[in-house]
């Protein structure tokens, strides 16, 4: 009964590629809480008041249902006006958010042309959807306005719609944002911004790379609150009609128990943080210009310029082993390795929060430095 899905268990195991639950251990230079929210007693005392206001911890049922409550509601009022969008629609996670966007928006007869590295969210949307998709080269704007001028001249009559991330989560980049709207004018195509890793930290008061250009009719973006915001959930920014085409046909939103009241009021708090204390922001931005410097110094590789490092190994192998060198350091560092990336580039991705300093990031970049040439 069970013999295929141990084979194939063997099989990732002989690879270097089988994946296990670990609990915490290390100092975090793994997780995503980049202003080191998650753990902060403002957001204990958020949700300390909360309870005692009468906020329910469950839902009890679907938005559609008896699950809809005043904290989602008021989540979403207050999270468009911080964005800058018309309207914002609350789900229980960025993974099924970003599900439910590609599963449901793009039509039949439209072309989705999405960056080769956006996240498996989108894959398994697009998968579910019924456009026709096409992948291109890494932040190529030019790739994308060839995608598109291909497609026209083939026949193609219906929509067409692009799909990036603002920060990509495992090489720290960004795209030419700017650009990229450029070619959607010329196509008159929808963009889908994927701010996961921006959001609360990147932008005009952690707004995102795609703020300037949020409130147009073909703008939506995802903003995910259990990375910078350090709760849970996801938020899709959009004109009205497509919340309202949202909550009529996505399947991930009808059939599913709505987020939980209490994060939602937890998360306004976040929100509330995120617009009125950049110092958050400062700190960090300060931590990652120390850290490329160090990396620099120390490693000779060249920074992301991000929150998000990484240490490209190659070997699915090595990058393990070198992740578990530094994780016998006490350092909480985690090996990426295929599919999640391109095969031949398994690495380290160091993420930068506020739950560490320059000086646990100088000793982590000394351990680094001895551990790659140790390797070599």
């Amino acid at each position: 009964m069970l013999e295929k899905f141990e084979a194939d268990l063997n099989d990732l195991a002989s690879r270097g590629r089988l994946r296990l639950l670990r609990g915490r251990a290390g100092i975090d230079f793994t997780s995503n809480d980049y202003l080191g929210l998650a753990e902060s007693d403002e957001l204990r005392r958020a949700a300390s008041d909360a309870i005692a206001r009468g906020v329910p911890v469950g839902a009890g049922g679907s938005r559609l249902l008896r699950g809809n409550h005043p904290e989602h509601e008021a989540l979403e009022a207050e999270a468009a006006v911080y964005f800058g969008a018309e309207t914002a629609l609350y789900f229980g996670g960025g993974f099924v958010a970003n599900h439910a966007i590609f599963s449901t928006l793009p039509q039949r007869g439209d072309l989705v042309v999405h960056d080769e590295l956006v996240h498996a969210s989108v894959h398994e949307g697009l998968r579910s959807g019924r456009a026709d998709r096409v992948a291109v080269a890494h932040n190529s704007i030019d790739a994308f306005d060839a995608a598109i001028a291909r497609w026209r001249s083939a026949g193609g009559k219906g929509r067409p719609w692009i799909s990036v991330e603002s920060l990509y989560s495992m090489d720290g980049d960004s795209p030419d944002v700017a650009g990229l709207f450029a070619v959607a004018d010329r196509h008159e195509a929808m963009v889908v911004i994927d701010e996961a890793h921006a959001t609360g930290v990147l932008g005009p008061q952690g707004r995102g790379l795609a703020a300037p250009f949020e409130g147009r009719d073909n703008v939506i973006t995802l903003h995910t609150c259990g990375k910078g915001l350090g709760t849970v959930g996801g938020f899709v920014l959009a004109p009205r009609t497509i919340r309202d085409f949202l909550v009529n046909r996505a399947r991930p939103f009808i059939f599913a128990t709505a987020p939980s009241p209490l994060m939602a009021a937890i998360t306004r708090s976040a929100l509330e943080i995120s617009r009125t204390n950049p110092e958050r922001r400062e700190r960090l931005a300060g931590l990652v210009q120390f850290a490329s410097g160090e990396l620099r110094r120390r490693c000779g590789i060249a920074p992301s310029g991000s929150q998000i490092i990484p240490v490209v190994i190659g070997a699915d192998r090595a990058a393990v082993a070198v992740a578990a060198s530094l994780q016998q350091r006490g350092f909480d560092i985690r090996a990426i390795r295929p599919p999640t990336v391109p095969e031949g580039t398994a690495r380290l991705r160091i993420a930068l929060t506020l739950n560490v300093d320059e000086a646990v990031v100088a000793e982590l970049f000394e351990a680094l430095a001895e551990d790659m040439r140790k390797a070599a």
